[in-house]
């Protein structure tokens, strides 16, 4: 009998877990999970000897020594080369586009400017949350054509641009102007593990999620919270 095609997938996230069970269930793959950044080690990682190591949302550098000894893919939500670097999904709710391909693409030292093995359409609608369940759907289709099917990742052409790396004060509303952009700022921040949006008064802090886009206001829960001293 063959040997099983061992592959490792390197995620904290929960949303990620029906992706592993897939992986091993479906595609009958020997799966290693590795869900936190001291778990991308050398020696844990050589003697499972994985043919590839997926990373569907990793936060973490990936070291050298991990991405020049084994086949590492990353997944981006971007059309790359265009919106390399970090916060893809926000940096594009925040410039208005809805639409944008998930591209998998070899780690290699600069970052995201890897050989791209494939890109696959996935729609920016709905909240943070949803839009990163959609994207694990599909990197479970994406994974299962380049295990099967062993594409050769082919260079990235074109003008790269790059994107900043959001930090939790960018989910400051204050300054928006239309209802659209402060329903975009919600739904983009929207999930598990992001810092939401929102407005600060002297006193309070208001935190946004849930939001619904009406032709004259944005309906939203909110959390409201005493500022510290």
């Amino acid at each position: 009998m063959a040997a099983k095609l061992r592959v490792a997938i390197a995620t904290p996230h929960a949303r990620h877990d029906a992706l592993e069970a897939m992986l091993r269930d479906r595609l009958g793959l020997d799966v290693l999970r590795v869900r936190e950044k001291s778990e991308l080690d050398l020696s844990r990682l050589g003697a499972f000897m994985p043919h590839y190591i997926f990373f569907p949302h990793w936060s973490w550098k990936i070291p050298e020594e991990i991405y020049e000894r084994f086949e590492c893919v990353i997944f981006h939500m971007t059309d790359l080369p265009f919106g390399r670097g970090g916060s893809p999904l926000q940096n594009l709710v925040a410039r208005g586009i809805n639409e944008t391909k998930l591209t998998a693409l070899r780690c290699v030292a600069e970052l995201d400017a890897g050989p791209i093995y494939l890109k696959r359409p996935l729609s920016l609608l709905g909240t943070a949350d949803e839009i990163l369940m959609r994207a694990s759907q599909l990197t479970g289709e994406m994974i299962e054509v380049i295990v099967q099917e062993r594409p050769v990742p082919q260079a990235q052409s074109g003008e790269p641009t790059t994107f900043r790396r959001r930090t939790p004060q960018d989910g400051d509303m204050e300054s928006l102007e239309t209802l659209e952009k402060v329903f975009d700022f919600v739904r983009m921040l929207d999930a598990d593990g992001y810092p939401p949006a929102f407005l600060e008064t002297e006193h309070f802090k208001l935190e946004f999620s849930r939001a619904s886009l009406k032709p004259d206001c944005v309906f939203a829960d909110v959390k409201i919270t005493r500022k510290k001293p």
